[in-house]
This record gives structure tokens, C-alpha cells and sequence, in this order.
């Protein structure tokens, strides 16, 4: 007999689940004040952005897969483009054969606002107000920030301090990293959302105040504040300061769109994911590795068989997702690639990093999918630029 302290959850009303219990009791308190699926999970997502920074944000992205009632199963896509002016020949002239990975230069146009705010207007019945008003009251008035929140402000505490100051002004008040035990307030965060809904009060019915949201957070007073941020050079990994490439015309010219979900039939469900934009699919070739039968579930050959099939798609994913080209999706889900792909799965774990080669052609992996630590480098990722991997 197995025992658990987590028991198996139901209920007539609904339900929500997210990463944060503040985040989940505000959208449970949308739904239970006569607001649908989609406008508790907006307003869950403002809360998550204020009590777990260290995870997101609306300057962020999101994928969202959204399946109404009545109606098919759709993907928005929240995941910005990269600004105009991030070619590589750009990256080149300044001395650069990486995208820093902290920095104005790894910017992309910011995504996640658009999203939802498009999800609450086409599918969601509450008020901007509405879902906006338990991110502003935490963010004004505080909340009890979770251990990971003063761990990843202590990681790049310096960074804070020398390059990001605005950041060390919220997350370093006092020059001590959020602790649990005290209220971590963000009061720029709740000014911000406050003169959104001031300069967008007279724009008409519900969804014209978030159609004049979406074109302040584009054009107006935060597009103002994003650029200005883009323009100031910041140091950033290379160990140099940068300015970044994002534009007006880059914020202007992008919105979130909805597209079809990429899918795979498995054992009886029909499985969605987002697209190759978003790795999702990555889990469905997973899903198409498995062989007819399984090894018994927990079972150490089941393991293995997860985790071999799973090191097998990842390096599909290097070889062949991105932007540049068109993602051979069809090849990669299909039944005689996987099937051949499966039979690399042997006893022991492989080391080696094997993509292959959908309806024939060549795999091709970037620079970093062969990077490691130098010997004697020390464990962790320095925002400041020392000790990167080559």
C-alpha cells in the first residue's frame, strides 16, 4: 500500500493551479466572482509577475493553449520576435560571436503582455480593472516572497548594484535580498499598472480599454520606458557595456497572434502543443519514440527509456528548431522517423549528442551545443561575464 500527502483533488466549481498559492487564490477569487477560465488566468499571471520575478515577468513571453468550450483547441503565441536590428552582422561589428545572455542585446521584442491582454479580450468576460487589481495590491501594498526570490536577487546581486540600479531599488531596499518573514513591496510595479488604467479609463466599452492598454504597453508611456532602458549601455556577459537594438517601430510593429497547435495521437488522446517557437513539440517526439509496449512504470528500464528517448529529441531540437528555416515537423513526428530514431536506444545511457536526419537531410548543430566548462571553472552562471563556458 502506498501512502501520500497529496491527495487526488476534485470539485464541482473549478479549479486553478499555478506555481504561487497567492497567484492561484486570486484566480480562484475571479472565478468565484462570476468570471470565466480565461480571466482568472490572466489575473493569475499579473499576480505571478509580481510574487515571483525571479521567474517572469510582462516584459517576458508566454505560450498559451487555450481550448474553449464548444470550440477547437488554439495556440497564442506571447513569444516576441527578435528586433530588426539584431542581425548577426550586427553582433559581428561590435566583436561578438555570441548573443550575450544577460543585457539589452538579448532582448526580444516583449511578449507576454500583448498575450494575455488579447486572451482577455477575445475569451474573458472581467474588466481590465478587474484582473489587474490583486497584481496592484500586492505589488503596492506586498507580499512574503518565497526563499528563491532572495536566492536569484543574491546571484547577481552586483549586477543589481553597479548596472541594473532601478532593479536593486525594488529587490534591495535595504541592501538585504527578500527574505521570507517580510513583505516585499514593488511599488513601481503598481504605479505603473495604475496609470495604465488612468490613461485608458475613457476609452470606451471593456474591450476597447484593452485594445488602448495594448497600444500604451506598444506606443505610449511603457514602450517609452522600455526603449529608454534599451538605449542605456549596460554591461552585460561579454564583459563589455552595450546598447540594444529594440526600436519603437520593433514595439509598434508586434502583437500576439493565435495559430494551430502542432499535434500527436498517442494512446488514445490527441496531444497539442505550441509550435517549434516553442520547444513543445519536442514532447511529442518524445511521445512518438515510445515503443508499442512499455517497461513496467518506475521501473529502472522505463527510466531509461524516458530519459534516452528524451536526449534523442533534444538533439533534434538543436539540429533543426529555429527561425531561419522552415522546421520539418511532418518528418520529425512521423512513424518510420521515429521508428528508426528508437532503435539507437540501447542498454547503457549515451554521451553523445545524435540529431538525425529527418527525410534525408544533413543535421547541422551550432557552437554551443558543444560548449563546456573549462577545467577549474567555477560551478553556476555569472551575469557579470566571468568564468562562461567555451
Amino acid at each position: 500500500m502506498q501512502f501520500t500527502t497529496r491527495p487526488t483533488l476534485q470539485g464541482t466549481f473549478g479549479m486553478v493551479s499555478t506555481t504561487h498559492w497567492l497567484a492561484s487564490q486570486s484566480a480562484m477569487a475571479v472565478l468565484e466572482d462570476g468570471g470565466n477560465a480565461f480571466d482568472a488566468a490572466v489575473a493569475g499571471a499579473f499576480v505571478l509577475h509580481v510574487v515571483e520575478p525571479h521567474l517572469n515577468g510582462p516584459a517576458g513571453e508566454v505560450p498559451i493553449l487555450l481550448a474553449p468550450a464548444g470550440g477547437a483547441v488554439r495556440v497564442l503565441c506571447g513569444q516576441g520576435v527578435a528586433p530588426a536590428g539584431a542581425a548577426p552582422a550586427h553582433y559581428r561589428r561590435l566583436g561578438l560571436d555570441l548573443v550575450p545572455g544577460t543585457g539589452p542585446l538579448a532582448a526580444a521584442v516583449p511578449g507576454a503582455f500583448d498575450a494575455w491582454l488579447l486572451l482577455l479580450r477575445d475569451h474573458g468576460t472581467k474588466s481590465l480593472d478587474d484582473v489587474l487589481a490583486y497584481a496592484i495590491g500586492y505589488a503596492e501594498h506586498g507580499h512574503p516572497p518565497v526563499e528563491n526570490v532572495g536566492a536569484a536577487v543574491e546571484s547577481v546581486r552586483r549586477l543589481f548594484e553597479t548596472e541594473w540600479t532601478s532593479s536593486a531599488q525594488v529587490y534591495l531596499p535595504d541592501g538585504r535580498a527578500p527574505r521570507p518573514g517580510t513583505l516585499l513591496r514593488n511599488p513601481a510595479l503598481a504605479a505603473t499598472w495604475k496609470r495604465l488604467l488612468a490613461e485608458t479609463a475613457g476609452a470606451g466599452g471593456r474591450e476597447a480599454r484593452i485594445d488602448a492598454a495594448r497600444e500604451v504597453w506598444r506606443t505610449g508611456f511603457i514602450a517609452e520606458a522600455l526603449l529608454r532602458q534599451s538605449r542605456r549601455p549596460t554591461l552585460d556577459t561579454s564583459g563589455e557595456r552595450h546598447t540594444g537594438t529594440l526600436t519603437a517601430a520593433d514595439l509598434a510593429g508586434w502583437s500576439a497572434t493565435y495559430e494551430t497547435p502542432v499535434t500527436y495521437d498517442w494512446n488514445g488522446w490527441t496531444v497539442c502543443k505550441a509550435g517549434p517557437w516553442s520547444q513543445g513539440p519536442v514532447l511529442l517526439q518524445q511521445l512518438a519514440l515510445l515503443p508499442p509496449r512499455l517497461p513496467a512504470p518506475g521501473s529502472a528500464d522505463y527510466v531509461h527509456l524516458l530519459i534516452e528517448n528524451c536526449k534523442l529529441a533534444m538533439a533534434d531540437r538543436e539540429a533543426w528548431y529555429g527561425d531561419a528555416a522552415e522546421v520539418p515537423l511532418a518528418d520529425l513526428l512521423s512513424d518510420a522517423y521515429n521508428a528508426g530514431r528508437r532503435a539507437l536506444v540501447g542498454e547503457r545511457a549515451s554521451y553523445a549528442l545524435r540529431p538525425g536526419s529527418p527525410g534525408g537531410r544533413a543535421p547541422r548543430l551550432p557552437a554551443h551545443a558543444h560548449a563546456h566548462a573549462p577545467a577549474g571553472a567555477a560551478a553556476g552562471f555569472d551575469p557579470m561575464g566571468a568564468g562562461e563556458p567555451t
